[in-house]
Order: C-alpha cells, then sequence, then structure tokens
C-alpha cells in the first residue's frame, strides 16, 4: 500500500523571507488559492505575529481557502500562538506551527536557555496550541546541529503533549543526505509514540543538498515534506515544491509514497510565483525552468523523435508546461474576462476594481493582438501589487533616445493628490526615467537589481520589468508590466517607491 506524502508549503512564509519577496495581501491571496488548486495539503501562510498584515493576510487566506489546511507560524510564546490561533479561526482546517531552537550554539547563544528551559517553554507552547486546534506542529529549530539524545527528549514531551506533527529542520542547510536519513531514522525508532504523529522534513539549500536531504528523509520514514515553488525562501532558499514531487512520482519504485498534488498545475503556479516575487526562474531549472524539456544536442533530438523516452523521463504536459493558450481578444466582454480572472486565482474586490482591470486589459488588447495567461497575470500584477495607499502613479510619459544626443524623460506623475511634472536626462532612456522619478521622490534608496523579461513570444509582447531597491535595510521588489520596456520600468520603479512608502515592519524567524 502506498503512503500518502504530505505537502507542506511555506512559499507565502519562509520563501517571501527572501530579500525583496516580500507579497501583499492580495498577491498572498491570489498564489493561496493556485496552491489550492494544486492540492496541497498544508499552506503556511504566514507569521501571524510578525506584523498587522501579517496577521491579516492569513485570516484572509483561512477565510478563502477550504481544500488545503491553513498554517500560521508561532515562536514559543504566548502572544504569538495566540495571534495565529486568531488568524485561522476562519480556517476549514486550521493548524498551529509553533517552534524554538535545540541546538547547543542556539540555546546558548540566541535564546539564553538551559535545555530544560527551552523543553519547558515547548511543551507549555503545545497546551495555549491546543485552546485553539488539535492540529499542531512542533518544530526543533536547527535539529541538524542538535544533540540526538535532547531531540528525542524534547519531541517525546511534546509528543505527550499533544503535538501531532514532528518537524526535524536543517535550519542551516548543514546535512548531507546518508547523515540526515539517519537522523530521522533514529528519532522514529527511539522517540515513545513516534507513531502516532506524522514526522516532516524541512530543508535549506546551502549546500544544494534541499531536496536530497528532503528524499533521503523520505526513504527514512518522513511522511511530511516542507517546501516552497522555485526553492524560494531564505538564502540560497528551500527543498523545490516541484522537484519533490516529480522525483517521488516518477520513481514510484523507490518511494513508497506519493503526493496528491495536481502536477499540471507545477508551471502555472511557477510562473504566478515568479511574476508576483520578481524572482525569475533560471532557464535550466528543473521542471519549472523554460529548457527543462528542450532538447539541442542533435544525437538528443534524433532519440526523442524516435521515441520519447530516450531522453525524457517526464512528460512535458504533465507539469503544466503548453497551457498559454490564447485566452481573451479585444472583442471579449466583461464576462469572459471576469472568469479568466476567477480561474486565475484573481481576487475582485468589487466593480470599480473589475472596470479598472478591464479597462487596463482594452488598452493592452489594443496594442497586442494575441493575449495569453501570462499577460494577464502580469496585468493583475500590475493592479495589486501597489499598497493600499498609492502615493506615486505614471499619468503620462515621454521619452527622447536619439544618436549623439542625450536621452531624456519627461514624465507626470500622481504623488498624493498632485499632478507634478518631472525631467531629467540619463546614460539611456530608462535611467533618464528613474533619474526623473528620483527629481520628485528624493527617495534615497540604491538600485539593487534591474531586469527585464519577455512575458511571451513575439515582438509584440509585454516586457515584465523588476526593480529591487533598498534603504535602511529594507529590501521590496517592484514589477511593472508595458509592450513599452521603458514605461513598464518606470511603472516598476514606482511600484518599488510605493512599497517603500507603506511602511511595515516584519519579524524574520528563520526555520
Amino acid at each position: 500500500m502506498t503512503d500518502q506524502l504530505i505537502i507542506f508549503d511555506t512559499t507565502l512564509r519562509d520563501g517571501e523571507q527572501s530579500p525583496g519577496a516580500s507579497m501583499t495581501r492580495d498577491e498572498k491571496l491570489r498564489i493561496a488559492r493556485q496552491l489550492e488548486r494544486m492540492k496541497v495539503n498544508v499552506i503556511e501562510a504566514g507569521f501571524a505575529a510578525a506584523s498587522n498584515g501579517d496577521f491579516e493576510s492569513v485570516r484572509a487566506i483561512a477565510e478563502v481557502v477550504k481544500d488545503s489546511t491553513i498554517c500560521s507560524l508561532a515562536r514559543a510564546n504566548e502572544n504569538d500562538i495566540r495571534r495565529s490561533g486568531e488568524a485561522i479561526k476562519p480556517a476549514a482546517s486550521g493548524r498551529i506551527h509553533t517552534f524554538i531552537a535545540t541546538s547547543p550554539i542556539h540555546m546558548e547563544k540566541k535564546l539564553r536557555m538551559s535545555p530544560d528551559q527551552v523543553l519547558e517553554q515547548a511543551v507549555k507552547a503545545i497546551s495555549w496550541a491546543r485552546e485553539y486546534t488539535d492540529d499542531i506542529e512542533f518544530s526543533a529549530e536547527d535539529a541538524g546541529r542538535s544533540e540526538i539524545d535532547y531531540l528525542c527528549r524534547i519531541f517525546e514531551a511534546v509528543i505527550k503533549a499533544g503535538a501531532t506533527t514532528i518537524n526535524v529542520p536543517d535550519t542551516v542547510g548543514y546535512n548531507v543526505p546518508e547523515q540526515y536519513a539517519d537522523t530521522i531514522r533514529t528519532l522514529i525508532e527511539r522517540v515513545p509514540n513516534s507513531d502516532k504523529v506524522v514526522w516532516s522534513v524541512h530543508c535549506h539549500n546551502d549546500l544544494g543538498l534541499a531536496v536530497a536531504n528532503s528524499l533521503a528523509a523520505v526513504r527514512a520514514g518522513a511522511r511530511q515534506v516542507e517546501c516552497t515553488i522555485n526553492g524560494l525562501g531564505e538564502r540560497a532558499g528551500n527543498a523545490s515544491l516541484e522537484e519533490v514531487v516529480m522525483a517521488v512520482r516518477t520513481r514510484r519504485d523507490v518511494y513508497a509514497c506519493d503526493t496528491r498534488i495536481d502536477t499540471t498545475q507545477i508551471v502555472p503556479v511557477s510562473k504566478l510565483v515568479s511574476g508576483i516575487t520578481g524572482f525569475p526562474v533560471q532557464p535550466n531549472k528543473a521542471i519549472v525552468g523554460a529548457n527543462a524539456f528542450s532538447h539541442e544536442s542533435g544525437i538528443h533530438q534524433d532519440g526523442v523523435l524516435k521515441h520519447r523516452e530516450t531522453y525524457e523521463i517526464m512528460r512535458a504536459e504533465d507539469v503544466g508546461w503548453g497551457t498559454n493558450k490564447l485566452v481573451l481578444g479585444k472583442h471579449s466582454g466583461r464576462n469572459a474576462f471576469r472568469s479568466r480572472l476567477i480561474e486565475l486565482g484573481a481576487a475582485i474586490e468589487s466593480e470599480e476594481h473589475l472596470n479598472h482591470a478591464f479597462a487596463r486589459f482594452k488598452e493592452l488588447a489594443d496594442k497586442k493582438h494575441e493575449i495569453f495567461d501570462e499577460d494577464l497575470q502580469a496585468l493583475i500584477s500590475d493592479e495589486a501589487v501597489t499598497p493600499e495607499l498609492e502615493h506615486y502613479r505614471l499619468v503620462a510619459s515621454c521619452f527622447h533616445s536619439e544618436t549623439g544626443e542625450t536621452p531624456a524623460a519627461r514624465l507626470t506623475l500622481n504623488v498624493g493628490e498632485k499632478e507634478i511634472q518631472a525631467e531629467a536626462e540619463g546614460s539611456g532612456p530608462v535611467d533618464a526615467a528613474f533619474k526623473a522619478i528620483e527629481t520628485v521622490a528624493k527617495s534615497g534608496t540604491e538600485l539593487l537589481l534591474y531586469s527585464v523579461n519577455a512575458i511571451t513570444t513575439g515582438t509584440d509582447a509585454q516586457g515584465e520589468v523588476t526593480v529591487r531597491l533598498s534603504r535602511d535595510g529594507k529590501v521590496v521588489n517592484g514589477q511593472g508590466a508595458d509592450t513599452d520596456i521603458i514605461v513598464a520600468s518606470a511603472k516598476a520603479y514606482l511600484n518599488a517607491l510605493n512599497k517603500l512608502h507603506g511602511k511595515f515592519e516584519k519579524l524574520n524567524p528563520q526555520i
């Protein structure tokens, strides 16, 4: 009999902790809806105690998503757990995920607590969480560098207190597959009542081993893998959901389990997360990279033409490639537009919001004959990425670029409730546009990244621009899309400034 491997997606929590990857409430809702459509078992929607914005995001997702368990992270203290409990209250199925560090270096240097105090605090955390839900996950932060005897002791205590999932995270990406599998196997053998809980793993990719470690743990008996779309996450990232799922699905002869994931949704979700966070997927990325199913070598091409399985172990269509079909055109009506947005997981909060988005769609349709799902995703992102109060907005633009002449930009901006003209010269039209914006914003930011990607094929394709800005330690991404790359660039820069203008602080636990 094949066991079910539980897929715990933490894109909205750990993935968001990548510098510049923070998301708005609406963006989180869009991703959560797509994760639900993909049949993810557990969605870690955020860290409710981090900020009011995080609390509201978790609560909003709990209200909307019905077919996946909604989880909130909480440190092992009463305030965090009560905030998480309140946030997940509307969920059809809710989980609290609490954690405390267990490695000697973390207990001594970070927590300044003795092992006995840490154990006592962990048990208290479980008792607080049980006031809200029976679905409680406990993580031993930095378990990968913790002493096995102590892990057995603390896991025994939290299971007795009521924890139902035990997570053994490799927080700093230090473990290697054989050793990590041995740790999981030993814990399952030695911890009393280990058969009463689900054993889980959460691996970071600092040595490029997150997926390998996760899969080794599955063979050793783990039945939940914590992962993210595209491997997004702290530092070098987390285990990639798509790689874990397809490895287990493809190698059923090795793994005595399978997932309930609808794999045809993998590529669409990957593109959505990439577009919202501004983190492009490398072409040679497994499963979701643009070259993942391409064959350049003549020998490979000849083999595939004769029999696909000579060089392909998966079918591209099984993971969602080839689904960017033409969906709408300039003659499409509002109902068709609304229906497609709902299918793409976009929140339509009011008729006014729909009318504004539909007007933007018609403008795009006049410029671009063929409109694909990716175009609509970009349009929605362009609408939704700004904070609730859009402080900066591009009204009109004029750019001049001529051989032998200095490039220049002339912009009309809405700033607050005022319309302001801005002009500047630069080394190129994009540089001039950014300098023109800065004559008004005077933001004091540092430009960390400027990236342009074509959303679809063809010379009329929209360009999607990502701008990453930093100020006072806060890093944000801005996105903009347009058939005119310079306009898209200005929109992206203003979008990033809007995020910096909407001040919010986040705590940043690393699990």
